[in-house]
């Protein structure tokens, strides 16, 4: 009888065998705008390395640079539709789902990225990963990208340089009461499409990294850069709750231990990135980068800090006040 049962088993694995052996691997697509050589274009690919090297077999990555799946307009919804599985919009894509992500819009609110850096760690700041979990989305991590600078066919020094301009924007409405500030007009567009309005001249000017900058070549088609780092362009790295709950427990501990190594590459290459390009910006000598002093960068401070009172209520004055604590650093 045992000789029986040993031989019906011995059939089973023999059966179940190709079966196993031809399951089908996870595809898990990550849909982002940028192109592949930006610090998130890196960052997504590093995961996409990580996660098929570590769950050979069970996984396949498909990462879909500069809009090729989806832009960050429509990416949440595809995610939430199943569509796409991992995504990073800039955290000015979110105030559909949650307004406490305006926070990372206020103009001038951290000194530099160090200092967003603090905040993202801090309680306050890792309690945003989780505040549209509701709605289905879940927060993963933080990437960076850099500062914002300011860009335009006419220097820009003092706020009044930019009045009866327009800008191009993200979706968000502190960054149009951002440049309502100065007497300017914000055109929400797109960013696959920003390099056309600015070659056509639909547009006057535009607000981004360095690392973007170069990438998109807009340094090809703006005359002046202006060197104001007064907003922060950082991206939320999101997926659904539900596909991610569902995952075998093993598979999610891999992914985010990949993940979380992505995210590393993301920020030494955002760092990296700000310095180098912009110094390779200003070797291709298409354009001149503008220095502010300190007289003329506490203009625009002081022209665009008035957004911070406009939305505190949305955003919650705690939340504001746990940033603006972020600029002092620890002893």
């Amino acid at each position: 009888m045992k000789h029986l049962v040993r031989a019906v088993a011995a059939a089973a694995l023999v059966v179940a065998a190709p079966v196993l052996a031809h399951a089908e691997p996870t595809i898990i697509k990550f849909a982002h705008v940028v192109a592949a050589n930006t610090p998130k274009g890196l960052a997504a690919d590093h995961f996409k390395t990580c996660a098929e090297a570590k769950l050979p077999g069970r996984v396949v990555v498909e990462v879909y640079p500069s809009s090729q799946l989806f832009d960050d307009d429509n990416v949440l919804e595809a995610m939430l539709l199943g569509d796409v599985q991992f995504a990073a919009p800039s955290l000015s894509k979110f105030n559909k789902y949650t307004r406490k992500l305006d926070i990372f819009d206020l103009p001038f609110l951290f000194d530099d990225l160090a200092a967003a850096e603090r905040f993202q760690h801090s309680a306050a700041g890792q309690s945003l990963l989780t505040s549209m979990e509701d709605k289905g989305i879940l927060g993963l991590g933080y990437w960076h990208n850099g500062m914002k600078q300011l860009s335009a066919n006419t220097p820009l020094r003092v706020p009044a340089d930019a009045a009866g301009k327009k800008f191009r924007v993200q979706p968000s409405d502190i960054l149009t009461a951002q440049f309502d500030a100065v007497g300017a007009l914000a055109v929400k567009k797109p960013f696959s499409e920003v390099f056309m309005l600015l070659q056509t001249k639909a547009i006057d000017g535009q607000e981004n990294t360095w690392s973007n900058i170069y990438s998109q070549r807009y340094h090809e088609v703006q005359k002046y850069i202006t060197e104001t780092n007064h907003g922060l362009l950082d991206y939320l790295l999101v997926t659904s709750a539900e596909y991610w709950n569902g995952l075998p427990a093993d598979m999610r501990t891999v992914l985010s231990g990949c993940l979380d190594e992505a995210t590393g590459v993301n920020n030494k290459a955002a760092y990296d990135k700000s310095v180098g390009d912009k110094q390779k910006v200003i070797a291709a000598g298409t354009s001149e980068v503008l220095t502010l002093t300190p007289e003329e960068k506490a203009q625009w401070r002081d022209a665009m800090k008035p957004v911070w009172n406009k939305f505190k209520d949305v955003i919650g004055e705690d939340l504001i006040e746990a940033a603006v604590a972020s600029n002092q650093s620890p002893q």
